[in-house]
């Protein structure tokens, strides 16, 4: 059973986090931090197999741990800069995905991991190392479903935190002048992810409207 820990600030998206993991077979979350001390103390008290951290943190940036932790890390997080990738990458990461994210992204990258740790046992030849890093990226899905565009999921999520009550699909499509069933896609993997939160209002029809409100 190979041993998580989860480091991120906003303890509903940890939720969503853990149980995405814990869907996994041979995954066992042991503990959640919300900062880089809180990281810190728990990496030294629990000695997990794998990291799963954030980049924003209230303390610190999350690549401050990174750099000061001798553990295997997943990057989740939002920053999609090329700055905060090769920092990370370059920190150690063995890989990156930016919320927000499905469970079956996450799914594929902790088995790409758990490949890439049983295939790196023993005297190894460079044949070994080379499947094994193979192993670590071979089912990596893209960062979002097909057609996901980052800018366009960048647009929705502001749009939804700025929005001052719930928000349904038309009324954001109508604001940022995208198609509706284009603001829906993005609105449900927001509230997949653990960003947002969706309700249901009933009109006079009786078919339901899914309303949309970001989680602070």
């Amino acid at each position: 059973m190979l041993t998580v820990l989860v480091v991120e600030d906003d303890f509903r998206v940890a939720d969503v986090h853990v149980a995405f993991t814990e869907q996994v077979d041979g995954f066992r979350v042991v503990g959640t931090a919300r900062t880089v001390e809180g990281g810190r103390r728990l990496v030294t008290e629990l000695r997990p197999d794998l990291l799963l951290l954030d980049r924003y943190l209230p303390d610190a940036s999350g690549l401050t741990l990174l750099a000061e932790v001798s553990v295997d890390t997943i990057m989740l997080t939002a920053a999609a800069d090329a700055e905060t990738v090769r920092a990370a990458y370059a920190l150690g990461a063995l890989n990156y995905l930016v919320k927000p994210f499905t469970a079956e992204q996450l799914a594929d990258r902790l088995r790409g991991y758990a490949r890439y740790r049983s295939a790196l046992s023993g005297a190894l030849a460079q044949a070994d190392i080379d499947r094994a890093v193979k192993l670590l990226h071979d089912g990596d899905r893209s960062a979002g479903p097909k057609g996901h565009s980052p800018v366009t999921a960048r647009l929705v999520a502001d749009a939804l935190r700025a929005a001052a009550a719930p928000r349904s699909a038309a009324a954001l499509a109508a604001e940022l002048g995208i198609a509706r069933a284009t603001a829906q896609r993005y609105l449900a993997t927001l509230a997949e992810s653990g960003r947002a939160t969706m309700t249901l209002r009933y009109g006079s029809t009786g078919r339901p409207e899914h309303l949309y409100t970001w989680l602070p």
